[in-house]
């Protein structure tokens, strides 16, 4: 190898520094990109494992090999997913980095430490690849693009030092390369053990739903029955008491099911409480993400004034809504499961011995929260006499989901919550195919982190994975089969029930136009809407506990409860 070409050998080493440095500047490229980046990269690092100098270059021969073909591997099987990807890759790093291992075990004893620490570095970061492929294809990338470049700009050095082009080697110059291949392959090991402790923190606090979710075989045969309840504490306030419930509700299919909630109410209340019914925001779609099983239940789902609530006297009853808690599909953004099971626990709380409440309810939802809140509205009268709803205060609320399904998929960080929208509604409705809408390179990694709640730490790290400079999306979500389930969720139906709508008009996730449009569309057709909008007020701000918003929505429901005439405000007379 010493006698390679020198034209060669600068062209070999240029083509890894493009290839790395395009890697390493931006490994959040398209997801087809990602992949012929990462392959393209192997390649010239395999090729440099090649032509590298030392005693003993066999560990380096067998590694070049492995990496090359692990390179041609990606390129030759088409339609290959990013996630499919990192386990090739993961799989290759891993018998290179064993062959460097074994090969050093072998090999000089000089060249031993280089050997077995660089083979450890793959075989971790292999082991990482496999175990996390949503997000360690981009560690991968990161990784790989430096190592790329270091080897090109070595080649490149070679192809200009005399001594490389005759042939002549030089004992002086073999001890310095030997100092830089050890110190490269313990700085190698290093920043594998450091992922090691990364990738273990990221993973830690994953929530888990115990023993009190598990489903009753004997269930009663109406829904907002009182299944079980157990005393709950977490982030319960001082001077507050709290349980948790599991009841009854009715499915999608019209079967009863079970879905769990809380309640939480002063604890020195002596009379029957008014009840504020919170509809959370967003936690996730997966099982675990019922916001009474994680750390945070009230803030996760973006309820930060309950110490307010229960300062007014208020009882608070929050469904975790069906699917999270309790097994089956959670119906994200899906209207009328949301209500019921939101009203169910209304009734399923009444029945618990250690509170007393009173008839009187009013609403509070906040995004995926708000637009359940304002199927509340809709669904109280046919779905729950009983439950009389004082109120309606839907705060940033999802309410034209058509239109927020368009705008989602347009935005890096929208796509999470569009992501959420498909698997919830594939999962939901038979004729929406998920495979449909999402890109093949992507749906791997779509469903792994739709598979995350919003308060796991990895999510946020696994979400580089999904914002790419392409869509992970192969199809308009506002087209086709998913679009008309779409509308047929939109909450357009007037009620009698006064209606709070709060908007921020900072909000990028939820905008403002779309919310008036919606607001104006009730108000036109007799709805008793109260719309107000916040400047400086972006989605999660808007309800925030020093939000503006705060002491209107507390007066205004005290109005609710009071019976006091609701104000009239449509959108286009606000200031």
């Amino acid at each position: 190898m010493g006698a390679l070409p020198r034209g060669l050998r600068l062209a070999i080493g240029l083509c890894a520094v493009v290839l790395g440095a395009a890697l390493t500047l931006k490994p959040f490229s398209s997801l087809d990109a990602l992949v012929l980046y990462i392959a393209a990269a192997l390649l010239a690092a395999g090729v440099g494992e090649l032509l590298s100098d030392g005693d003993d270059r066999r560990p380096s021969r067998i590694a070049g090999v492995l990496l090359i073909a692990t390179a041609l591997l990606v390129v030759l099987l088409p339609g290959l997913t990013v996630s499919a990807v990192a386990v090739v890759v993961g799989v290759g790093m891993v018998v290179a980095g064993l062959a460097r291992v074994a090969g050093g075990l072998r090999g000089r004893v000089d060249a031993r430490f280089a050997a077995v620490a660089g083979g450890l570095a793959g075989v971790v970061l292999g082991v990482l690849a496999l175990t996390w492929p949503d997000l360690t294809v981009l560690v991968v990338a990161l990784l790989v693009g430096p190592l790329a470049v270091i080897l090109g700009v070595l080649q490149i050095a070679r192809a200009f030092d005399r001594r490389t082009r005759t042939g002549a080697v030089r004992r002086a110059h073999g001890g310095w390369r030997r100092v830089a291949r050890n110190l490269g392959a313990a700085a190698a090991l290093v920043f594998a053990l450091l992922l090691v402790g990364i990738s273990s923190f990221l993973h830690e606090g994953t929530p888990t739903v115990g023993a009190f979710y598990e489903p009753t075989t004997d269930l009663p045969d109406e829904p907002g029955e009182l299944v079980r309840s157990q005393r709950f504490t977490r982030t319960v306030p001082a001077g507050a008491s709290a349980r948790r419930i599991l009841y009854t509700t009715t499915g999608g299919d019209g079967e009863i099911e079970q879905a769990s909630g809380l309640v939480v109410w002063p604890s020195d209340a002596r009379r029957p409480l008014p009840v504020i019914l919170w509809t959370h925001g967003t936690t996730g779609v997966a099982e675990k993400c019922a916001p009474s099983a994680l750390d945070e239940p009230f803030e996760a789902g973006a309820l930060f004034v309950l110490d307010r609530v229960l300062a007014e006297g208020w009882a608070l009853v929050a469904p975790d809504y069906p699917g999270l808690g309790t097994a089956g599909h959670h119906p994200y953004l899906v209207g009328r499961p949301a209500a019921r099971s939101a009203l169910d626990a209304v009734r399923a709380a009444r029945q618990l011995e250690t509170v007393d409440l009173d008839d009187r309810t009013v609403a509070w939802g906040h995004s995926q929260g708000g637009g359940a809140a304002l199927w509340v509205g809709i669904e109280a009268e046919r779905y729950a006499d009983d439950v009389p709803v004082a109120g309606v205060a839907a705060l940033a609320p999802a309410s034209d989901v058509l239109s927020l399904g368009r705008t989602l998929q347009l935005t890096p960080s929208g796509m999470l919550f569009a992501a959420f929208v498909v698997r919830g509604y594939s999962d939901y409705y038979d004729d929406v195919a998920f495979d449909d809408y999402v890109r093949p390179a992507a749906q791997g990694i779509v469903r792994r982190v739709a598979g995350r709640c919003l308060s796991e730490r990895q999510t946020l790290a696994s979400l580089g994975a999904v914002l790419t400079g392409q869509s992970i999306f192969s199809k308009d979500l506002t087209t086709g089969p998913l679009a008309s389930r779409l509308r047929e969720n939109v909450p357009s139906e007037t009620t009698r029930i006064p209606t709070l709508i709060g908007q921020g008009l900072a909000d990028e996730l939820v905008l403002p136009d779309v919310q008036r449009r919606f607001a104006g569309g009730l108000c036109e057709a007799g709805q008793s809407i109260d719309f107000r909008a916040y400047a400086g007020r972006d989605h999660v701000a808007l309800v925030a506990a020093d939000s503006p918003l705060i002491p209107e929505l507390l007066r205004w429901t005290r109005d609710r409860f009071r019976g006091a005439e609701p104000e009239r405000r449509c959108p286009a007379e606000e200031p």
